[in-house]
């Protein structure tokens, strides 16, 4: 098993003498436990603003497998060391980056970064005088049109995201496109929220600091139009139509990847079932190895089904595509697929013919087909689905 010596760049204009890092490398796995690469404590900085060159442990991992980056700075007075980073900063790089000595940013800003002043006024023996210090701060990307920053119903507001991002990170609740027709994505993020919660809470974290994040070899960067929506995010009293975290991930994703138009409202002109090839391109840029597929635009049957109870039984992420008019809370009387879920469980069949699945659609997870539906009404409404192994 292979090993790496592995180095990261600092942004800084102080001393570099003065300076010091933590720095950890790390992956979760679905419940939550590390596995650690590299983890230091106040390691000096080299003189090009580099840190030391970090031995790895063994990898044994494939090199679209994504570790979290960590680093805390330092900075040594002549009484005591004072930690100057009192949030961590963190980044995401694949085990292919990190082999490669890419693991780090061209753009300032997106490293670990300390700048200290260097005015320096006269001492009050001298006279003294004042400096004017200018401290830029980044725009935020995400402002919504109709909730500007300081509204108490502002989606983007920091400590409603950072709630938002804790609740998902311990499988609290699960992306909800609630008003939207964002079920691609939501399915998407919900698979990478169950498998690796370590990197969605930092995808989103990336998102709502950059207006922009890169998982794996999926890139994320949402329009202007999507950054500054104009929809209505509440129904009376209150309640979301969607959450501030799932525009930034679902409607995100979805706008990154149209050429066309932006989706700025929840009533875009984008509308529509996002297709098996885009889904199955989400999964696979972030690692995700797809070991089968019988969807289409034609219903699957019986043998399409057993085939895919076959592989959710041995634990593999089954993804299938649906006529929404399938589930509880749809009125559909079509056939057509418009609707992608999560199987949670095998399709079972009682003795009186009624089926059952335990899925994820809309945020939810629970058996969600209408009560006492046979399998006929399943099979006109079951379009097939696509297998793949859980992330690592």
């Amino acid at each position: 098993m292979p090993v790496y010596h592995i180095s990261t760049r600092i942004s800084s204009n102080a001393c570099i003498i003065n300076l010091l890092y933590d720095l950890s490398i790390y992956r979760m796995n679905s419940e939550r436990n590390k596995t650690c690469l590299v983890d230091v404590k106040q390691q000096p900085v080299q003189e090009n603003y580099q840190t030391q060159k970090h031995m790895t442990a063994n990898i044994n991992e494939s090199l679209s497998t994504i570790y979290i980056m960590e680093v805390t700075l330092y900075r040594k007075t002549m009484l005591k060391t004072l930690c100057v980073t009192p949030i961590p900063f963190t980044r995401m790089y694949t085990h292919r980056e990190l082999a490669a000595g890419k693991s780090w940013s061209p753009v300032k800003r997106e490293n670990p970064c300390y700048f200290e002043s260097t005015v320096n006024p006269k001492p009050m023996s001298e006279g003294g005088e004042t400096k004017g210090i200018i401290i830029s701060i980044p725009e935020r990307p995400f402002v919504a049109k109709e909730y500007s920053i300081g509204s108490d119903l502002d989606p983007f507001e920091k400590n409603r995201i950072e709630q938002q991002i804790n609740n998902r990170f311990n499988h609290y609740d699960f992306p909800n496109q609630n008003a939207g027709s964002l079920c691609g994505p939501a399915v998407f993020f919900y698979c990478l929220q169950k498998d690796r919660p370590d990197v969605y809470a930092q995808a989103v974290r990336e998102l709502w600091k950059y207006g922009k994040t890169k998982i794996g070899e999926l890139t994320i960067e949402p329009s202007e139009r999507c950054l500054h929506p104009s929809s209505q995010f509440y129904y009376s009293k209150r309640r979301p139509k969607i959450m501030g975290i799932d525009w930034m991930t679902l409607a995100g994703l979805r706008d990154s990847e149209n050429t066309v138009f932006s989706f700025d409202a929840l009533d875009s002109p984008i509308a529509g079932i996002t297709m098996w090839q885009i889904l199955s391109e989400w999964f696979e840029k972030v690692g995700y190895e797809k070991v089968f597929s019988n969807v289409g635009i034609t219903q699957a049957g019986i043998q399409g089904i057993h085939d895919l109870n076959a592989y959710q039984k041995k634990g593999y992420k089954v993804v299938t595509l649906i006529n929404d008019g399938l589930l509880g809370r749809s009125n559909s009387n079509s056939t057509l697929p418009t609707h992608w879920i999560v199987w949670e469980g095998p399709l079972t069949q009682q003795t009186n013919g009624t089926v059952n699945l335990k899925l994820f659609s809309w945020g939810e997870v629970f058996d969600q087909i209408k009560p006492s539906r046979d399998l006929s009404f399943f099979i006109k409404r079951f379009f097939g689905g696509m297998v793949f192994k859980s992330l690592k």
